[in-house]
């Protein structure tokens, strides 16, 4: 029954781009302003959600309101139309039952083949369907489309105020000032951005409308004007990351759908169709699939519960993975110096200027030891170069001479080479291997980490190094393409996933044994943890492994989800969910960790603001950093105290004093101590 009424419930929120809990009950207690529009609406979504169990569809999918606000929608539709009867009640279950169908098949060839949401495209159907249908249905009973004591109180507001909340309120078919007041009231208090594009979005619209018709009054006195604030909030904040760019495209889309508005308005009304979301829908749509053929980066890869959220996360994850999809290893043990990079001064050019050069330098950033004049005075000449990939050899060049210190083969510029097909597609060149130095041949499998050779002077190469590049084929020199380097030391700062400026000294890391077995977590095993503030217990936190449908593992407490994985060799904290303050207690001390130790080593990270701050505060945040993105980044500086030990710095500028976090690692599996401030989770041995 919980399950049932949560979803029934979400279905409410959903309309709104806003998680369930009390916004859902909210819009709920809106929709009985008049309660024939009221019944209707619950009647067809509790109709679609009691069909899909019938048919099996699994209670997860149902339950954030996805497949069954559609539903409501026409409910509500039919319930603004025609007054409540035996006909109309199996009217409304059929509609109901038959939108979850169009909904289902929407939803599956929209995702499957444009990626896009359905919006309320099922809603514009049904309803236009229903619409046509009902003219021949003379036993329905029509229902005044007002009828409500709240129809006419406009509360003494002005028309151009009047109008915002009705075209509000009619969203859910309660086109009434105080209905529109209560809705503007949860959008306000669940998301200042929303609100902010609510507004921007309506009167921008209307402003427009009022040119174009002529008349002020006439503009402001659409009901359907609520598609401006719909369009507005999807493409402001919902679909796109908020932003200064993502306010230029919403109000783009506003204005381009007064146009849109009119033309389907004139047409539908021939044919006594309501035009309900339509405008909506085409804009949105049409805006959205553009922008991510073209791969805008302002589209929200990962749409959070609110604009907020999305925003924090996007700012935080542009600095936590700066990385590249395609990664490598080091080719190299030890320590070595960066000589040329991307876009290098000398040979890293055009076609191949992703490339990496290394040598080694001594104390003093010197190459060479004496005159160096001869290879073996160089420090790196004859060092192992590793395979910073597993794949297969696909190309091997080894009886190129080493050159001569200052010359060069202008003819076989490479020299000594070997090309390995990544696993993953891509291909490796590692070149200027020593003469006769190379110990894999064509075919074989290599492993990261493996011998390839040693490093030499062969090709184009004024003194030994290792050359390494990234390319689409296995052609010697083929055109190179991004990449970065992972599980690094630069300078003794660890580094997940990034590319050594030139002139940096970087060392690879590999996974240790201990620190990955620690952060093995498996599936239902169980933590538990008593919660002390200021020396007195507080409470008790049991954490239950868990993984979701996509694979990601999860630590699942009463009331959220801490998602979290590795990779690389690094063990990251990805996101929380929910509303647990103590998850949010564990990102914030421990949002990465390097699964290999060195003393005194450190590192970055970045999480979302809303890790630190919460409420009001919080939103007036993410409105502010939409604009000035700097304002909403928390930093976390972290380091290794001990070897079972990590201490951290929180940093949010100005918006929050400096907090200390650490954790101790236990010595069998996970957390045994997380401390942030004066707040500290113990683990303890949970008898059975």
């Amino acid at each position: 029954m919980r399950d049932t009424l949560k979803a029934v419930f979400s279905s409410y929120a959903e309309i709104f781009f806003l998680p369930g809990g009390w916004v859902a009950s909210v819009i709920f207690l809106v929709t009985f302003t008049n309660p024939n529009v009221g019944l209707a609406g619950i009647i067809s979504v509790v109709a679609a959600y009691c069909f899909a169990r019938f048919v099996r569809m699994e209670k997860q999918f149902l339950q954030s309101g996805y497949y069954t606000y559609n539903p409501l929608l026409v409910g509500l539709s039919l319930g603004s139309l025609f007054q409540l009867s035996g006909l109309t009640l199996f009217f409304i279950v059929s509609s109901g039952v038959f939108t979850f169908l169009v909904t289902v098949f929407a939803a599956n060839v929209f995702s499957t083949f444009f990626r896009l949401p359905i919006l309320s495209i099922p809603f514009v159907v049904v309803s236009s369907v229903t619409s046509l249908a009902s003219l021949r249905y003379s036993n329905l009973l029509v229902t005044m489309h007002h009828a409500s004591v709240l129809s006419s109180a406009d509360l003494g507001l002005p028309y151009w105020a009047a109008g915002f909340f009705k075209a509000f309120g009619a969203v859910m078919f309660a086109p009434y000032v105080l209905a529109g007041l209560l809705l503007t009231l949860v959008v306000l208090r669940s998301s200042r951005i929303l609100f902010f594009l609510a507004i921007f979005g309506y009167y921008s619209g209307v402003g427009i409308r009022s040119l174009m018709l002529g008349s002020t009054v006439q503009a402001f006195a659409d009901l359907n004007n609520f598609n401006f604030i719909f369009i507005s909030m999807a493409l402001g904040g919902v679909f796109l990351i908020p932003s200064v760019e993502s306010y230029l495209l919403a109000f783009m889309g506003v204005a381009i759908s007064t146009v849109c508005m009119d033309a389907i308005g004139g047409f539908w009304s021939a044919y006594g169709i309501p035009m309900y979301t339509l405008p909506f829908n085409i804009v949105t749509l049409g805006f959205v699939y553009v922008l991510g053929l073209l791969r805008h980066p302002m589209v929200a890869a990962v749409v959070g519960r609110t604009p907020e959220e999305t925003l924090a996360n996007h700012l935080a994850n542009r600095q936590r993975y700066r990385g590249r999809d395609f990664t490598l290893f080091l080719p190299f043990s030890g320590r070595w110096t960066v000589w040329q990079g991307w876009d290098g001064q000398w040979t890293h050019k055009g076609s191949w200027r992703y490339g990496y050069d290394f040598v080694i330098t001594d104390e003093k950033g010197a190459t060479h030891a004496g005159d160096g004049t001869k290879l073996e005075n160089y420090l790196c000449h004859a060092k192992p170069v590793l395979s910073p990939v597993r794949g297969r050899v696909v190309q091997v060049v080894n009886d190129r001479p080493d050159s001569g210190i200052g010359c060069v083969d202008e003819t076989n510029n490479w020299g000594n080479l070997v090309i390995i097909q990544d696993a993953r597609g891509l291909f490796v060149e590692i070149s200027h291997f020593a003469e006769k130095s190379v110990r894999v041949k064509k075919g074989d499998w290599v492993e990261r980490g493996a011998v390839l050779g040693l490093c030499g002077n062969s090709g184009y190469s004024p003194q030994p190094h290792i050359h390494l590049q990234v390319q689409e084929s296995d052609t010697i020199g083929a055109a190179s393409v991004p990449f970065s380097f992972v599980s690094y030391l630069d300078e003794g700062v660890y580094q997940a996933n990034l590319l050594p400026p030139e002139g940096h000294a970087v060392e690879p890391l590999y996974p240790d044994k201990r620190l990955d077995n620690l952060t093995n977590f498996v599936l239902d095993e169980e933590h538990h943890y008593e919660i002390h503030r200021g020396g007195v217990k507080v409470g008790d936190l049991k954490l239950k492994v868990r993984m979701a449908p996509d694979g990601t593992f999860y630590l699942e407490s009463d009331c959220g989800q801490l998602y979290y994985g590795k990779h690389e060799g690094t063990f990251y904290v990805y996101r929380v969910s929910g509303s647990d303050p103590w998850l949010r207690l564990l990102f914030l001390a421990l949002p990465r960790l390097p699964l290999a130790y060195r003393e005194k080593m450190m590192w970055e990270d970045h999480v979302p603001v809303g890790l630190v701050m919460t409420g009001l505060w919080e939103g007036i945040i993410g409105l502010i950093g939409s604009v000035y993105p700097k304002v909403a980044t928390v930093k976390v500086s972290q380091v290794f105290t001990s070897e079972s030990r990590v201490d951290s710095t929180i940093e949010a500028g100005f918006l929050s004093p400096r907090r200390k976090a650490s954790v101790e690692l236990d010595r069998q599996k996970g957390f045994a101590v997380v401390t942030v401030d004066d707040i500290t989770l113990r683990r303890v041995k949970h008898e059975e």
